[in-house]
């Protein structure tokens, strides 16, 4: 019993050291990590901008402190509007969530190009998302109505892959919802 006793409180002070290591990494590391995330998430949407956008400025938050933006409006060297980038999610992936920058032109409905933001979609299918081939049929279209041709749309699919295909289908949707609303 002693032993058994012994063991236990061995293993708990363990325990409270190493979650106590992890929560201090985690304070220091969580400041760089959220900045790193909004780089990554204005350089895509100067990514997805059509042509001729000299700027790009944020437009639109996720919450009312203004910390992280969803939305932002790229301006031409005159100051006009040239398209928008907005970020559209859809958590029906096979791999859970999948969450894309997708540019607009300036009628907040044609697409222009999209950018992976986040994806766990299954390696060598599900990520062909990101394929130039897969990604290429949606530009130029209304991004309020897409859907992949086994459900009566112009989308082909990728093989293997209709759920994460149906999923980028509504997370382009999502974003054209929230350019509406810009």
């Amino acid at each position: 019993m002693k032993k058994i006793l012994s063991l236990v409180l061995s293993l708990t002070v363990i325990s409270a050291v190493c979650a106590g290591v992890l929560a201090y990494v985690n304070s220091v590391t969580e400041g760089s990590i959220k900045a790193t995330k909004e780089k990554n998430v204005l350089r895509a949407a100067g990514e997805v901008m059509p042509e001729g956008v000299a700027s790009v400025e944020a437009a639109a938050w996720a919450d009312e402190a203004k910390s992280a933006p969803v939305a932002f409006v790229g301006r031409a060297a005159d100051g006009s509007v040239a398209g928008y980038a907005v970020k559209g999610a859809d958590s029906g992936g096979y791999g859970g969530d999948i969450e894309l920058m997708v540019g607009f032109a300036p009628d907040r409905k044609t697409v222009v190009r999209y950018k992976t933001l986040a994806a766990a979609e299954t390696p060598g299918l599900g990520m062909k998302l990101k394929d130039p081939s897969f990604a290429g049929q949606f530009a130029g279209r209304d991004g309020t109505g897409l859907t992949v041709k086994k459900d009566g749309g112009e989308i082909e699919a990728i093989t293997s892959a209709t759920i994460t295909s149906r999923a980028v289908c509504r997370a382009i949707a999502d974003a054209c919802a929230r350019a509406a609303s810009l």
